[in-house]
């Protein structure tokens, strides 16, 4: 069956716009859309009987996907694979259900699957990049989307998210090159002013951090929300006072903000004030039963003291929320390498080199545990893997990243 690429997707037309009220945990995130991909029957399969026929199949399994029946769309498109193994519009939307249900290793086989049927396929690449960023895997997220801004320098979603990539890795000068273009669609939404003034400020374009901090106080007024993002800004610019100022205002306005309580533990602990700041990120876990980014601050906090099985406990109870953390990954299985329980620690990086291939200290730190276990020619593949990437300079950006950078679930983490 031949496929045909999408018409126009939405993702260029419009943007979800950031609410100034309420208390749901997606409040400060970007919504992105999923594309779904449709073949194109032809003439000798409108004659075929319906069971047969995979246009017909493949429509069904759009309907599916469209009510969120993930099951029933995947069985379609499944069958039409078997009908046709080289469409590519159906390992697309296979893509789809598993980004539903934040797959990502299924997701990236569907989609490079996708892209190697069909290289010109509109929306593979952008998702491929979405994917990645999801997976905090911002090196290769960069690559994706690149590509896409490169033929496409007009699409808001490729680009919006290829300047959070660059910014994630510290790339400021590069991220305010991509940004500073949305600002006539953007320059109404929080993130978006609160991305680009941090940009604009790392880069030294004082103008342009001044143009975005201005637009921000006029689009947020006095709401809970403005004073959560006023307060990001200056806990990027280690302005710890001013940040906590506005986290005061913040919580008296709307004591249960969404990333309230976590912010307020990042204040502190740039504050040095460490008994506060754990009490913070203890009530950010307590506030969210679903959000393993309080969790995952404790660990770090803990290890940082020395506290080391108060540390593991926070980053399992982390990872009982959310397994796909490699942050908290790596740090686990340090502390089981420290241990000795090896096989455990293993693991745990098997599953952090999946979620992010292009962290060299996640080879790293693999090669100390396959090294450890006596596996020598591993551990130097792994050695040599981790040198290689940078070499490349993935690992250079990580460090300025985590350096300079602080945490930020409200972005990373969108729907």
């Amino acid at each position: 069956m031949k496929t045909a690429r999408s018409p126009e997707t939405p993702e260029e037309k419009r943007t979800a716009r950031v609410p100034r009220t309420g208390s749901t945990r997606r409040l400060l995130l970007p919504l992105f859309w999923l594309l779904v991909l449709v073949p194109r029957a032809s003439g000798s399969q409108a004659g075929a009987p319906a069971r047969q026929d995979p246009a017909r199949i493949f429509a069904s399994g759009q309907a599916a996907l469209a009510k969120g029946a993930l099951d029933e769309a995947e069985a379609d498109f499944r069958k039409v694979l078997r009908l046709d193994p080289r469409s590519a519009a159906a390992h697309a939307n296979l893509a789809v259900v598993a980004m539903r249900r934040k797959d990502w290793e299924a997701a990236l086989d569907e989609l490079h699957k996708a892209g190697r049927l069909d290289p010109k396929m509109s929306g593979v690449r952008l998702n491929i990049g979405l994917v990645e960023y999801r997976r905090a895997n911002y090196p290769a997220a960069i690559a994706a989307l690149e590509s896409v801004v490169k033929e496409q320098p007009e699409s808001l979603q490729a680009r919006y998210l290829l300047g959070l990539c660059l910014m994630f890795v510290s790339r400021h000068a590069d991220a305010l090159r991509t940004l500073e273009p949305l600002w006539p669609k953007m320059s109404d939404q929080f993130v978006y002013l609160y991305v680009l003034s941090n940009a604009a400020f790392h880069a030294e374009n004082k103008a342009l951090d001044q143009k975005a901090l201005k637009r921000l106080v006029e689009v947020g007024g006095d709401s809970p929300e403005f004073h959560l993002i006023m307060a990001k800004a200056m806990l990027s610019r280690h302005d710890t006072q001013r940040a906590l100022d506005e986290l005061a205002k913040a919580e008296a306005a709307n004591p249960r903000l969404p990333f309230l309580h976590f912010n307020l533990g990042l204040a502190h602990q740039q504050a040095n004030q460490t008994e506060l700041a754990e009490s913070e990120f203890r009530k950010d876990a307590e506030s969210d039963p679903d959000s393993p980014y309080g969790l995952e601050q404790l660990g770090k906090l803990y290890l940082a003291a020395g506290r080391e099985a108060e540390a593991e406990k926070a980053f399992r109870d982390a990872l009982a929320r959310e397994a796909r953390l490699p942050g908290a990954l790596v740090q686990l299985a340090g502390i089981e390498i420290h241990r000795g329980d090896l096989d455990a620690a293993l693991k745990r990086l098997d599953s952090a080199v999946k979620l992010t291939p292009d962290d060299p200290s996640v080879h790293f730190v693999r090669a100390q545990a396959l090294q450890k276990l006596g596996r020598k020619s591993e551990a130097n593949a792994e050695f040599a893997a981790s040198r290689n990437l940078m070499g490349a300079g993935i690992e250079r950006e990580r460090a300025a990243f985590q350096k300079e950078q602080l945490p930020d679930p409200q972005l990373a983490n969108q729907p």
